[in-house]
């Protein structure tokens, strides 16, 4: 039995070309700094090679910015000279989506002797997972995913965007339907379908609500461990877009795509265990508040400030913190309170976690898992004291005030440079430095609106 570095096996390619006989492409993907999926579309016969074989990728993909376009100082952090290292999947994550009829498999980054590349999002959450294990804890996770389903229309831009009609009736989705079942109802179809081909991937996909805006809907995943909870993230929002194209719709991941509607976020729910499954955030016998959790989350709100360029990777995601609502933009702490920084939810005593709130849905998942688990387990380390909860707490622990001292934050970061590494966190500042500037020298719209016939 062939073993790939990752720990997937060619039984599994094997399994999956018995079960579909009649599929013949799969999507090979590398999720890239911004959590873009990249990769090819191979052929049946080229599957089980994959498997035992890996495949060429060119490391420098995470030297790109959103655009696909090279940055030249993230190239800069890389050794390699361009050649190709090796993809291998990642086990279990291998699944159909039966609307396309092709295949769809999450690769990994590795060098030619089996190293995981630094640069890779994926390979610097699986090293801070063995550290989490080194340490006797087993980090369990899961994630809630907002996002709007719009027409699929040429051109772009928020006076171009509409929320879609309903699917069935034909109604369009021009109120703020929170939580209506009805409104569930009425766009069923498509949220059928997503179920449907999540069930292939080994995904369980749970509450579907209709969120605080038309046309913007929340989806919760299973909570499992953390590895495959931010995997689980990654094939979902594949899945949701593959799915919103064949019904005619735009499935859209901006933190903040319309300014007068609410914007979308990616909590991330976080918790340890032991080797055995037991919960080592439960309450105390005596019901306090588990002090390993309060640590780990001392943690967090340490690092936070330098963390923000992780949580809100782009200008359109400082956008999503101009109206606070449900959308904390505060270094804070609270049980049950939804305008804080990190929620401790009324859950039972024994599941006790904490949800992080902070990150838009345009973060990479992967990178939000990483900060939060490292950070956390520097908390645990250091027995840091959370501080107290709500205004207070968050006073004495400022977050930058914008995107670019976001990036200069994280790019000056210790902290970062230990939980990431250098490569990466060097690479990651250097293509948003480029972002920013590229940004920076654009002429809005509406800039000559208001400033073009008036000076």
């Amino acid at each position: 039995m062939n073993t790939a570095p990752t720990g997937a096996t060619v039984d599994e390619a094997r399994a999956f070309l018995a079960r579909h006989p009649d599929v013949e492409g799969i999507d090979i993907v590398l999720s890239d700094l911004h959590g873009i999926g990249r990769g090819k579309i191979i052929r049946r016969h080229e599957l089980e090679a994959l498997f035992a074989e890996g495949r060429g990728m060119p490391a420098s993909l995470f030297a790109q910015d959103i655009h696909g376009d090279d940055v030249e100082g993230a190239l800069a952090t890389f050794s390699d000279k361009g050649g190709d290292s090796r993809c291998w999947p990642v086990p279990g994550t291998l699944g159909l989506q039966p609307l396309s009829g092709r295949g769809l498999v999450l690769l990994q980054l590795f060098d030619s002797a089996g190293r995981p590349i630094r640069h890779d999002p994926r390979s610097a959450l699986m090293r801070q997972v063995d550290r989490a294990k080194a340490a006797g804890f087993v980090p369990m996770g899961a994630f809630e995913l907002e996002f709007y389903l719009i027409n699929a229309s040429p051109g772009v831009g928020a006076e171009r965007a509409q929320p879609v009609r309903a699917l069935l009736g034909g109604r369009p989705l021009a109120s703020n339907n929170c939580m209506s079942v009805d409104e569930l109802d009425e766009m069923s179809p498509f949220f059928d379908a997503v179920y449907a081909a999540a069930k292939t991937f080994d995904l369980t996909l749970e509450a579907m609500i209709s969120e605080y805006a038309e046309g913007q809907f929340e989806l919760t995943l299973r909570y499992r461990d953390l590895a495959r909870a931010a995997d689980d993230l990654i094939l979902t929002k594949a899945l949701i877009r593959t799915t919103a194209r064949r019904f005619g719709m735009t499935a859209c991941f901006m933190a903040k795509p319309f300014g007068d509607r609410s914007g979308s976020g990616m909590h991330m729910h976080l918790s340890l265990a032991d080797k055995d499954g037991t919960n080592l955030f439960a309450d105390a016998p005596d019901g306090t508040l588990s002090p390993l959790m309060l640590q780990a989350m001392g943690g967090i709100r340490g690092a936070m400030a330098e963390t923000m360029l992780i949580l809100a990777p782009g200008l359109n995601s400082w956008r999503r913190f101009a109206s606070n609502s449900y959308s904390p933009a505060q270094n804070s702490w609270g049980i049950e309170d939804r305008g804080v920084a990190l929620r401790i939810p009324g859950s039972s005593p024994k599941a006790r976690h904490f949800e992080h709130r902070i990150a838009g849905v345009d973060a990479n998942p992967y990178l939000v898992a990483t900060a939060a688990l490292g950070t956390a387990l520097d908390g645990i380390d250091a027995g840091a004291d959370v501080g107290p909860a709500g205004p207070e707490g968050a006073a004495s622990a400022p977050l930058p005030p914008d995107w670019q001292s976001a990036i200069e934050a994280f790019a000056a970061s210790g902290t970062m440079l230990d939980v990431f590494g250098a490569p990466l966190r060097d690479a990651f500042a250097e293509v948003k430095r480029a972002e920013h500037a590229r940004l920076a020298s654009l002429v809005t719209d509406v800039e000559w609106s208001i400033y073009g016939n008036s000076l």
